[in-house]
């Protein structure tokens, strides 16, 4: 026997019960469930009704609706009065009266009256027209009656021209499981905000503990400092006290000796009867009178204090104590921090990723000490773990903000992440790509005559203050530039005419250019007033100039010489560097930081500042492609440009030994006869682009 009720109009028990064992199970199943698996054909998969899909009982005990039987009696042709049900493929014949004669499904059209009259119970109705139940228009957002707007709902909203309507009764059921999803999604969210709060509450005990537990240890280095220095004073005490004691004991010994010897005098006074020996020991006694009045005086004292005022040592340990320790919280609330990349990644150069600190309600942070946590990591990277993963280093700007430094070593997707009190702040992970290719930071200048153009440019060099000063050959002048490479003047002298000025050096007095076609070096101020000009009878084609500031020493490079001419600061010379083939082509010449001359050529050849041989550098290998303008900086690292077959490259090399550290390729603006390099603040660069008529700034470390 099967029983059907509903409970809370949305779920229906069946009862089974077996008469032999009387055993009672109870099954809940869903109110959608039910519907779909005993009010619906399992043909056409539409409900049953009382029309065109009533629910016709098969003599093989299938129901399936009339609408269904009536397209398949129709279509299967082949056996005669009669079709196979599309359940069970078994032969059955038509009544007389047709498909429609055949019997309806009894139980199920009970099971519609049943939900026909739950239906009814939890249908809402009209309020004017109580038969009528209402009907909801999704597109519309309105609640109506057929009755109220005419039998028809097109028309009641402006410029509405389609419309979902549905029953009332399943708005509400889909509206009321949205908010039982929401509700449920609500107080998962709120369930794990709870979770985290109480882990935090537990992390803030644990971080009590831990600071309870520093401030403890400190001062009881403190105690033992304390109890240290008790103990010194307590030794001092006791040294003095002995030292005075070893005195007065002393003393007091050599007052009983002679006291003793008094006593042996006097015996047997009494029976002497020569007044000889009776005046000698007066005499005697006499003298020992004036040493006793000596001893009578203790010749220490037992005066001895322990003073602690006598300098400002108290009040300076209370003031200590005062300053010494502290308690800092932070109010950053990790969730709303976020984090940027600062320049576009490249490959061997350090770059960092800014953190930005907030509290709760929004607002910066101005002040750094909180515990930033970093991993990065290349996510397209097959290899390990631990090879995947880059070396990170957290800098505290002290403001709020934090960098996050790191230097990739292969170009690919990276991920970075972040944490702030071990909790992952707003952007988590952060994602960048890192490229292999470093494109300059800016670009100055192009062909022309005016104040922002060039024509030649074969020379730069960079002073102390960062200022940039180009030598514009086919201009005759000097154009001078700030660290941002913004134009500030121009510089005009003699040795810039002819328009064959090769090269350019900071002195300590101003700038040092040589002229290639009048052979001549020039000292002038950086407002362009000569202070000294020299040639020397050897030049054939100078082409570079440098400075060892450290010395006073110009080194000008002979490429028709092969030489380098080393000459004092009053143009008097010294020395020169090279002999017969040691030199098959010379380009430009630097100094280093340590005196060390390098000269560029078709390798990179390096001296002590004396002019001695040390080592060649050249990592392409001989006859390969030659190198151009050079430089070095303060930690040894060698900047130089680089052509072979067409493809010019900055390369930054190791001083002693020559290792490649990384590479300048400008991938996206190509270098075109690069004929100058000099070195800015901050690990940057400037490159002479002759064949581009500009100049570029990149970064190189």
């Amino acid at each position: 026997m099967q029983i059907f009720t509903f409970q809370n109009m949305t779920r229906l028990g069946e009862r089974m019960v077996s008469m032999s064992s009387m055993l009672v199970e109870t099954v809940s199943i869903n109110y959608e469930d039910f519907n779909e698996s005993f009010l619906t054909c399992g043909t056409c998969l539409c409900v049953y009704d009382g029309s065109e899909h009533t629910p016709k009982l098969l003599p093989c005990s299938h129901t399936v609706c009339l609408h269904c039987l009536t397209r398949i009696a129709a279509s299967q042709t082949r056996e005669a009065g009669a079709f196979r049900c599309p359940i069970c493929r078994e032969l059955i014949t038509i009544p007389r009266g047709g498909v429609p004669a055949l019997p309806p499904s009894f139980l199920v059209n009970q099971l519609l009256d049943l939900m026909s009259r739950q239906r009814r119970e939890v249908i809402p109705k009209c309020s004017l027209h109580i038969n009528q139940e209402l009907l909801f228009c999704e597109t519309c957002d309105t609640v109506f009656c057929t009755v109220c707007t005419g039998g028809s709902h097109a028309g009641t909203s402006p410029g509405c021209t389609e419309h979902t309507i549905i029953p009332f009764s399943i708005a509400i059921k889909r509206m009321s499981e949205i908010l039982l999803y929401k509700a449920n999604e609500c107080i998962s969210k709120l369930t794990q905000a709870q979770d985290s709060v109480s882990t935090e509450l537990q992390r803030l005990d644990t971080r009590k503990q831990k600071c309870l537990e520093a401030v403890d240890a400190e001062f009881d280095v403190i105690i033992a400092k304390v109890e240290r220095r008790k103990a010194e004073l307590h030794a001092a005490v006791i040294a003095a006290v002995r030292d005075k004691k070893h005195v007065l004991e002393e003393q007091h010994a050599l007052i009983e000796a002679e006291k003793n010897k008094v006593e042996r005098e006097c015996e047997g006074l009494q029976y002497q009867v020569e007044v000889i020996n009776i005046t000698q020991r007066i005499g005697s006694l006499s003298d020992q009178l004036d040493a006793v009045v000596a001893l009578s005086e203790p010749r220490e004292n037992a005066f001895i204090t322990s003073e602690f005022n006598h300098n400002d040592a108290l009040n300076n340990l209370e003031q200590a104590l005062n300053g010494f320790g502290r308690v800092r919280s932070s109010t950053t609330l990790p969730g709303l921090c976020r984090a940027k990349l600062r320049d576009t990644a490249v490959v061997k150069l350090q770059n960092a990723v800014l953190v930005e600190t907030v509290d709760y309600h929004g607002l910066p942070r101005n002040t750094g000490g909180d515990p930033i946590g970093a991993e990065l990591t290349v996510t397209d990277n097959t290899q390990s773990q631990n090879e995947n993963s880059v070396e990170t280093e957290v800098k505290d700007l002290e403001n709020g903000i934090y960098e996050i430094r790191f230097r990739p070593t292969v170009a690919g997707h990276y991920a970075l992440k972040i944490s702030v009190f071990e909790r992952t702040i707003k952007d988590y992970p952060l994602f960048f790509d890192v490229t292999e290719h470093n494109e300059p930071i800016k670009c100055y200048g192009h062909r022309g005559s005016g104040k922002e153009e060039f024509h030649q440019p074969v020379a730069v060099a960079v002073d102390d203050n960062g200022i940039v000063y180009i030598v514009d050959t086919g201009n005759s002048r000097i154009k001078v530039l700030d660290n941002d490479l913004e134009f500030q003047r121009h510089i005009y002298n003699e040795g810039l005419e002819g328009r064959s000025c090769t090269g350019i050096a900071v002195s300590e007095q101003g700038l040092v250019i040589v002229n290639w076609r009048t052979k001549t070096v020039t000292e002038m101020t950086t407002l362009g007033n000569t202070i000294r000009s020299f040639s020397h009878n050897a030049f054939q084609e100078p082409i570079d100039v440098a400075v060892d500031r450290s010395y006073g020493h110009i080194l000008v490079a002979d490429n028709g010489q092969c030489y380098v001419f080393v000459f004092d600061c009053d143009g008097k010379i010294l020395f020169q560097i090279g002999k017969k083939n040691m030199f098959q082509l010379i380009i430009s010449v630097a100094v280093g930081p340590a005196g060390e001359i390098l000269v560029a050529g078709s390798c990179i050849q390096v001296f002590s500042a004396k002019g001695d041989f040390t080592e060649e550098i050249n990592v392409e290998g001989k006859g390969k492609g030659r190198y151009g303008g050079i430089a070095i900086d303060n930690e040894g690292r060698i900047l130089a440009s680089r052509t072979e077959k067409g493809h010019t490259v900055i390369q930054v090399l190791k001083l002693g030994g020559g290792t490649l550290l990384s590479e300048i390729d400008s991938y996206n603006s190509k270098l075109r006869r690069p004929s100058g390099i000099a070195v800015l603040p901050d690990e940057h660069l400037v490159v002479v682009d002759l064949g581009n008529d500009c100049i570029k700034k990149y970064k190189y470390w």
